[in-house]
């Protein structure tokens, strides 16, 4: 079936999370790994993170079939104490080794109060707020790093040394939708101008620099030899602080870990090179929950939480155009609507999963 140019068509969740273990299956996955790894990036789709939803999935075989992957991996426990840990995730997918290590981490905060596992020799985990999120249910706090492919300068450099290094906290809340803080520290994350590229659009100014060095609209320039800016874009609007930010994601997950950091995070895409002499294994995670009760009572926390969101969903605005978000609303909107309606595909998106289906032998239904 051919799409009209930047059409998209949807279809529904069941239908994706099967198709989706399936290929996992078929790559080589076993049946818990395939359903984890599909589920973390289907609720991606759900959520209306694209651009890290099954739009990455063709680069997750690739990987494999390159021999970067390890789809039997054999997670071991290389430090550990009362409430933190380090995993060697054995080359596995982050989609499964980062919520290992989460459910470690909640157990260590369960006896503790609070726990934290970082993670190395693994690959990219998905978004961020999945992990974190694992921690709601049990009443805790969840966060969650890691380090990535190094698309991003420092500020005053027009080289890559940084990834896009998200950091994610998620805060419970007893009667409406949990606080959901995900960002990568770029000045924006890689996935929106793939997005971009895919649709034929621009970017804002501000988010990327060209082989050269000099601010671009194209978002095709990263791919030859461009780089993304940190947040803040400029040093007089704090590019600084978002380099600082992605420094601190860089040393907690790469450098504490025991991972690979800076410009030795290996690529994302297959056809780059993984770069000779790393200091350190793969990528690097690292993974925490804060038990509530272990800092105030449950019910004081919730009352007060409550009375937090109610503050800032009733600040007072610069006009009634827009109204003051809290984190994470967005998104569990987006995921109540397409559940219904379906998820929605991208021309180019369609095309990869129609062609693992030939690929792999398996049916996609729309």
């Amino acid at each position: 079936m051919r799409l009209q140019k930047h059409i998209k068509m949807t279809i529904r969740e069941d239908s994706l999370r099967a198709f989706t273990k399936e290929v996992f299956l078929a790559l080589g996955c076993s049946l818990e790994h395939a359903e984890l790894a599909a589920d973390v990036l289907v609720t991606a789709d759900l959520r209306g993170i694209d651009s890290h939803g099954v739009s990455r999935l063709s680069g997750y075989i690739r990987l494999a079939e390159a021999g970067r992957i390890n789809l039997s991996p054999n997670f071991a426990i290389e430090s550990e104490a009362l409430a933190a840990a380090t995993v060697n995730a054995d080359k596995a997918l982050g989609l499964v080794s980062a919520p290992y290590a989460m459910d470690l981490a909640i157990q260590k905060a369960q006896k503790t109060g609070i726990g934290f596992v970082g993670v190395k020799n693994s690959n990219h985990f998905g978004i961020a707020a999945y992990h974190a999120m694992k921690a709601l249910p049990h009443d805790m706090i969840g966060f969650a790093l890691t380090n990535a492919s190094p698309l991003v300068v420092p500020t005053y450099s027009k080289k890559r040394m940084l990834g896009t290094n998200p950091i994610c906290m998620v805060f419970p809340v007893k009667n409406g939708s949990p606080i959901v803080i995900d960002m990568a520290t770029s000045a924006a994350a890689n996935g929106k101008l793939e997005i971009a590229e895919r649709e034929g659009k621009s970017i804002p100014e501000g988010w990327l620099l060209n082989k050269v060095g000099q601010k671009t609209t194209n978002p095709s320039d990263l791919k030859s030899g461009g780089a993304l800016l940190p947040l803040g874009s400029d040093f007089e609007t704090g590019s600084h602080k978002g380099y600082g930010m992605g420094a601190m994601v860089d040393l907690l997950c790469g450098v504490l870990t025991g991972a690979s950091f800076g410009p030795w995070v290996p690529p994302f895409v297959s056809f780059l090179p993984v770069l000779e002499n790393q200091p350190g294994e793969g990528l690097g995670h690292m993974l925490g929950a804060f038990r509530i009760d272990a800092f105030r009572p449950k019910e004081d926390y919730y009352t007060a939480i409550s009375i937090w969101v109610d503050a800032f969903k009733n600040a007072e605005l610069i006009s009634e155009t827009n109204q003051v978000i809290i984190h994470g609303e967005p998104e569990e909107h987006c995921a109540m609507d397409r559940r219904v309606n379906g998820i929605p595909l991208n021309e180019k998106v369609y095309q990869d999963l129609e062609a693992l289906s030939i690929k792999f032998g398996i049916q996609l239904i729309l």
